[in-house]
């Protein structure tokens, strides 16, 4: 069949969608005549051969094992040696275009490829892969479904229940996976394996992962069969699911303050630090969502930290935590703590009035933050140079989170981003005392979605002005630039740090999917979307086709302002 790549078939028979390009099946005796043609045609010795067999020759053949003959001083073009396998009861291979075709199971044909490339030394034929592992799976699946020659049984018990799952299966292909099992089993072909609810409900799948080395998971399935992994000891079974759950935060799906618990339980310090991440940069969904709730005190304190939180400003933090205090209903020393880790400075006095005024959080717990709310007012009541004369100003507490307010930046939507440079201009405040409430920078954009560094660029190789090939479109990688539109005085003693964060559109919700940070005295960053193919319509970066960019710029004091000793 590689000699005719122009026909790839399909087998019509298959509920797969059938590519374009695909022969219509009414032409198969085209082929049947065009392949006898052939085989008549190669008297001779060829690189690739069809053999035409009855239905008892092919068995007599040994399930389709044919051997490949040698094909000394042949002087036809080699055939690609791809090799056709037996997957699902139909044939399947690729043609010279590397295409997979899917062959009609014609009884009286069968196929093998010989190598097209002979060893120069000793005259030896390459050996031809043949790969039957899908029958090898198909066959133990049957194995598990239908108890065939087992020797030991498995009776998962769920606890606190009578309800018990019987499963007839074999201690070599048990033991092979788990060390537990090897032991459990070494002596005993019954045993009765007390498990939690839901891990009993999924042991079906746990034990088809140890036959076949695979399964379906389920988000609500992913701890579960995590916590069967971990028991038993089937070490890739565990870091497949625990990169599932990852991929799921990733895309917003997975349930993240459980996850987050569940990884601290385990130990699992990766899936900690991934659900903390999701968290950080979509607090404003989370914090409206119920697992707000499921929040412990140590994850809240961890959250409070940290300074690439993402939300509309420090007041939804406030209120956010308030209600979180009001459910939890934690202890004065934690609520306390909790409190203190809000970054007063940064909410405009006016709303610091109000908090004071209108909170019963602060009215219960205002002496615990009020040196807190008074720094807040002596910060905003004058200049930050003249404030750093008398107070430390290089604390978190000075340090803007990354607010989506229009004080701290801008949206940005580009449509078909792939397709040219686009550029785009906002204004930040700047800087978050209320001193600076009126002041405003103005920032420039470039996005470039096939930037070539120097590198990659084209070059003259000689005086006559012969240039190098040109480099490929897809050789470049997008670029984003943030630039002040003009330097000025009125940013003495005060670094800019610039966010960028990506969205993706998950269950009708915009979250946060990446974000890059620039250095303080960068203009760029570095790596941005660097593995992004923005070509490719379904891309994770992509929304509709479009990409969801959130500019942020935060001021930062740096080391101009200095303060007395």
């Amino acid at each position: 069949l590689h000699l005719f790549p122009e026909h790839p078939f399909h087998d019509p028979t298959s509920s797969a969608k059938k590519p374009e390009e695909c022969l219509n099946f009414r032409r198969r005796p085209w082929l049947v005549a065009k392949l006898q043609d052939t085989v008549q045609a190669f008297q001779g010795p060829s690189p690739c051969r069809t053999l035409f067999l009855s239905q008892e020759e092919r068995k007599d053949a040994g399930d389709g094992r044919a051997q490949s003959r040698d094909a000394p001083g042949c002087v036809q073009d080699p055939c690609p040696a791809h090799l056709l396998q037996l997957h699902d009861g139909q044939w399947k291979g690729s043609d010279w275009a590397g295409r997979p075709c899917h062959l009609p199971s014609l009884d009286s044909l069968l196929c093998y490829t010989a190598p097209a490339q002979r060893a120069d030394m000793g005259g030896e034929a390459a050996g031809t892969s043949i790969n039957h592992s899908q029958m090898l799976l198909h066959r133990l699946q049957e194995l598990l479904r239908q108890g065939n020659a087992s020797d030991v049984v498995l009776r998962v018990q769920a606890t606190g229940t009578d309800e018990v799952r019987v499963f007839h299966s074999h201690r070599l292909l048990l033991g092979l996976h788990s060390k537990l099992f090897r032991e459990l089993l070494s002596n005993q072909s019954e045993v009765v394996l007390q498990e939690p609810r839901d891990c009993a409900a999924v042991f079906d799948k746990f034990v088809r992962y140890l036959y076949c080395g695979e399964l379906t998971v389920l988000l609500a399935q992913a701890i579960p069969l995590h916590r069967l992994a971990i028991k038993y000891g089937v070490a890739p079974l565990q870091r497949g699911v625990a990169d599932y759950m990852r991929a799921h935060l990733a895309g917003g799906a997975g349930p993240a303050v459980g996850w987050y618990h569940y990884a601290v339980s385990t130990g699992d310090e990766a899936l900690r630090e991934s659900c903390l991440q999701f968290l950080a940069w979509n607090l404003s969904a989370v914090a409206s969502s119920a697992e707000w709730s499921a929040v412990s005190p140590e994850l809240l304190a961890q959250l409070l930290q940290r300074s690439d939180l993402v939300l509309q400003d420090e007041l939804e933090l406030f209120h956010a935590l308030e209600a979180w205090l009001g459910r939890a209903g934690p202890s004065t020393a934690v609520a306390e703590r909790a409190l203190r880790a809000i970054r007063y400075p940064m909410i405009p006095p006016a709303q610091l009035f109000q908090l004071q005024a209108r909170s019963a959080t602060l009215a219960r717990h205002g002496p615990a933050v009020a040196d807190l709310l008074l720094q807040a007012y002596q910060f905003h009541a004058a200049s930050p140079l003249h404030y750093a004369k008398f107070f430390d100003v290089n604390g978190s507490a000075f340090l803007p989170r990354n607010y989506l307010a229009p004080s701290w930046g801008t949206p940005w939507v580009i449509n078909n981003p792939a397709r040219d440079d686009r550029s785009t201009s906002f204004q930040t405040q700047l800087g978050p005392s209320g001193h600076d409430a009126g002041r405003r920078v103005t920032w420039n954009v470039l996005f470039s979605p096939r930037w070539l560094p120097i590198s990659l660029r084209p070059v003259y190789a000689d005086a006559a002005g012969t240039a190098l090939p040109a480099a490929r479109p897809e050789d470049g990688r997008p670029r984003l630039v943030v630039t002040p539109a003009s330097s000025g005085g009125d940013a003495a003693g005060v670094s800019f740090q610039k966010t960028v964060l990506v969205g993706a559109r998950q269950q009708g919700r915009l979250l946060v999917r990446h974000a890059y940070s620039f250095h303080q005295s960068s203009e760029e960053v570095g790596d941005f979307l660097a593995h992004a193919d923005l070509q490719r319509r379904n891309s994770e970066y992509l929304v509709e086709n479009a990409l969801h960019l959130h500019l942020i710029v935060k001021p930062v004091y740096h080391t101009l302002i200095r303060t007395p000793k």
